[in-house]
């Protein structure tokens, strides 16, 4: 089999959960999509271009397998557009959404004519089929864990609710007994990741919620690093930002989803906050942490947003000086109520405002980059391409953030090293032990 996954590092937790099951199914790794016998995409359906890149991989991967293999189409767009898709894509032998996935052993093998040696009756739904599934081992000394599936926000430009649903929090001992194993495979950070992760624990009544699991995933012996994706701004509060500061396992790196600096915009989009807000919790976060690494996305081009909006959001990033900035052009998603908003506006003029906005955090990235020569820090080396060493410090997140060229160095090991240079996102560090 072979498994193409798109998307964020939800939809990564997801394939890898997958990927457990039909291997206790008795499925193995193709090395390739063309000596695979089903070829599957994992596809992600959150805004327009990540659908359109949904279906081009699916169209690929049609071409590129063999003439008999079967092409399974799997993941939210899946979810979302199952029967458009069945009906747009023949080249798919199966559409198979989130919802399905207890049947998705049972189909492949009927589509693969699989004989398994076991048949036995499967009454799970597909959220406890995945989180009861052990992983593969990763590949890479990081490992992502969904704390929780779906949301219960009421954001009025993502679909995300509409085909994951509220929120379902996990239980920590399940949670926890994950990162064990993990760890005991020779994964050294783990990313907790959920669509809204300070809110986790909210919907079983667990009054300890993310705290108290940050503690006791914190204490898995072996983790190195723990980092929190996706915090909700109006769910980080001073105890929350003072255990993430004080607690040494847990990454100085705060990835706070801002999306304007608008408090009319915030306020169209359902969201907390305002510019001023924001920066007094900026504030607060570098008073508890003041070494710490801070990222956040933005929406450009929401309904109604006008040049001087622009310009406030431009003020602000020059004003809060953040690591890492994602910038987004603003889609209307069918279903959503900011599809039909007045003020939509033409994609050629949102595209000009994020360039306008790139340039400026651009200058902005590379000089809080720059502020690190000199300094020490512990990397983490994740993989060694072309006989060069490329690792992370606590603040660059995996495949999203920069990363450190060091010297020398092999996957897994921490080591100490001296930055020596910076080149846009990148640092280049010497390993002094």
């Amino acid at each position: 089999m072979w498994l193409t996954t798109l998307g964020c590092a939800k939809n990564q937790v997801d394939s890898d959960k997958v990927t457990g099951v039909l291997h206790a199914a008795g499925y193995e790794d193709a090395a390739s999509p063309e000596t695979a016998d089903v070829v599957m995409v994992n596809t992600c359906a959150f805004i327009e271009p990540a659908r359109r890149e949904s279906v081009d991989a699916v169209l690929e991967l049609a071409d590129t397998k063999r003439t008999d293999a079967k092409l399974v189409v799997l993941g939210c767009m899946a979810q979302r557009y199952e029967q458009e898709l069945i009906e747009a894509l023949p080249e798919a032998d199966a559409v198979i959404g989130l919802d399905r996935y207890p049947e998705l052993v049972s189909r492949l093998d009927q589509l693969t004519e699989w004989q398994p040696l076991q048949i036995r009756p499967l009454q799970k739904s597909a959220m406890d089929i995945l989180y009861e599934t052990r992983r593969p081992t990763p590949a890479t000394p990081y490992a992502y864990v969904k704390v929780a599936e779906g949301c219960d926000k009421l954001c009025t430009f993502c679909a995300i609710p509409q085909f994951r649903g509220k929120q379902r929090s996990r239980s920590r001992e399940n949670i926890v007994a994950e990162v064990a194993g993990l760890v005991e495979s020779g994964v050294r950070e783990i990313v907790l990741v959920a669509q809204d992760l300070a809110a986790y624990g909210r919907d079983v009544g667990d009054k300890g919620g993310l705290r108290t699991l940050i503690d006791e995933v914190a204490a898995v012996p072996g983790l190195r690093w723990l980092r929190l994706y996706y915090l909700y701004p109006g769910e980080v509060r001073r105890p929350l930002i003072e255990l993430m500061a004080d607690t040494p396992t847990v990454a100085n790196y705060f990835d706070l989803s801002l999306q304007h600096s608008s408090h009319r915009l915030l306020r169209a989009m359902k969201r907390p906050g305002s510019g001023h807000g924001h920066m007094e919790l900026i504030h607060s976060i570098r008073t508890a942490a003041p070494d710490a690494a801070l990222r956040s996305s933005f929406i450009v081009g929401f309904p109604g947003e006008t040049e001087d909006d622009v310009e406030s959001l431009a003020g602000f990033l020059e004003s809060a000086q953040l690591d890492w900035v994602g910038l987004f052009p603003y889609s209307a998603e069918e279903g959503t109520p900011a599809a039909d908003y007045d003020g939509q506006l033409a994609h050629d003029e949102i595209m000009e405002r994020m360039r306008h906005l790139q340039a400026i955090q651009d200058d902005i990235t590379q000089s809080r980059n720059a502020s690190q020569m000199g300094r020490r820090v512990d990397v983490l080396v994740d993989q060694v391409e072309d006989g060069q060493a490329v690792g992370r410090s606590y603040r660059q997140a995996p495949e999203i953030d920069g990363v450190i060229l060091l010297d020398r160095g092999l996957p897994g090991e921490w080591l100490r090293a001296e930055v020596r240079g910076a080149f846009g996102t990148d640092l280049e560090a010497k390993v002094i032990s």
